[in-house]
């Protein structure tokens, strides 16, 4: 499997963007699937993960009810919707997907994943 990302970009603080990541090869429907951010000088931390089933889902503390993350099998796509964008929202943001047997898990260590996006710059200034 292959993740390309787009969407990110430079924003103000309240504003919203929505990232892409786009797979190639394998059908999306057996992967469990994640977002992880890593800023400068810190390490990559989990953002919001989304089930194989699509039926549950899990989100760092500081972007619950700002992040939905949702995806599309049908299309190869998964997204990581971001509004009330915060400065402290400023990173490099990772798509991930891991391959699982168990429909309703949320992955949120990102040494669970198998692949990963090539990763893309948000930037939301004050």
């Amino acid at each position: 499997v292959q993740l390309v990302q787009s969407g990110g970009g430079l924003v103000q603080a309240g504003d919203s963007l929505e990232l892409s990541c786009a797979a190639s090869g394998r059908a999306l429907g057996t992967y469990a699937m994640g977002w992880f951010r890593q800023a400068p000088g810190k390490e990559r931390e989990f953002v919001a993960g989304l089930s194989r089933s699509g039926e549950n889902t899990d989100y760092a503390h500081s972007v619950k009810g700002r992040f939905t993350i949702s995806r599309d099998n049908a299309k190869k796509m998964m997204y990581l919707q971001m509004n009330s964008l915060k400065p402290e929202d400023t990173a490099v943001y990772y798509c991930a997907v891991k391959f699982t047997y168990y429909s309703g898990s949320v992955a949120v260590s990102g040494g669970e994943y198998d692949y990963w996006g090539q990763g893309t710059q948000v930037t939301v200034s004050s």
